[in-house]
């Protein structure tokens, strides 16, 4: 069975995000990050689906929603979830 696992970055990534969007409404908040969790299954379950992205880091991938990226490495049985950054920040200073 696929799995993903969330790096503590990610991890502050997600609670920034709530935090941010939460401002405006808790209620889109709370259905953006279930929007992201269900990217997570999806992408654990297909981890190829996902644009190669050597040139930031080896064996780095990412996956966009909406205005943000996911970023993952393929492991065992599954993803790491590594960063999920919105498109328009420093991408490269940030991994």
């Amino acid at each position: 069975m696929s799995q993903f696992v969330v790096t503590s970055l990610a991890q502050e990534d997600l609670d920034e995000i709530w935090q941010h969007i939460a401002d405006n409404s808790e209620n889109i908040a709370d259905s953006f990050i279930n929007e992201l969790f269900e990217r997570f299954v999806l992408i654990g379950q297909f981890p190829q689906m996902g644009r190669e992205r050597d040139e930031l880091a080896a064996g780095l991938r990412s996956f966009p929603v909406r205005r943000y990226l996911i970023f993952y490495r393929v492991i065992d049985n599954g993803i790491e979830i590594v960063r999920v950054l919105h498109s328009a920040r420093d991408i490269e200073t940030l991994l």
